[in-house]
């Protein structure tokens, strides 16, 4: 099973982007989705994850009423919609999925996909 993680690009501070993260091998369904981000110079921190149910976790305050997580099931693709993005923000955005409930730490899932680069800046 494969993830890939895509949309990043270069935005200006307030602007708005998605990423995707799409499956490959088997349904995202009754899986907890999550994202992080390595920002550069920093190491690789969670953002927030929507479990099975769709109750989300967050673990980066400062995106809490900026960011949220919608899931296309006919496309097996999940989505992280961020509005209002900062200089902040920049960082490289990982999807990752595991089994029914959130983790905060990466190696807890045990599907990571690759990155894609957003840049926050005017």
């Amino acid at each position: 099973v494969q993830l890939q993680a895509s949309g990043g690009g270069l935005v200006q501070p307030g602007g708005s982007l998605r990423l995707s993260c799409t499956a490959s091998g088997s349904p995202l369904v009754n899986n907890a989705i999550a994202w992080f981000r390595r920002a550069p110079g920093k190491e690789r921190e969670g953002v927030l994850c929507s479990n099975n149910n769709q109750i989300y976790s967050y673990y980066a305050d400062d995106v809490k009423g900026r960011f949220t997580i919608s899931r296309d099931s006919a496309k097996n693709t999940v989505y992280l919609q961020m509005d209002n993005l900062k200089p902040e923000d920049t960082a490289v955005y990982f999807c990752a999925s595991r089994s029914y409930l959130c983790s905060g730490q990466w190696s807890g899932y045990t599907r990571r996909g690759r990155g894609t680069l957003v840049t926050v800046s005017s």
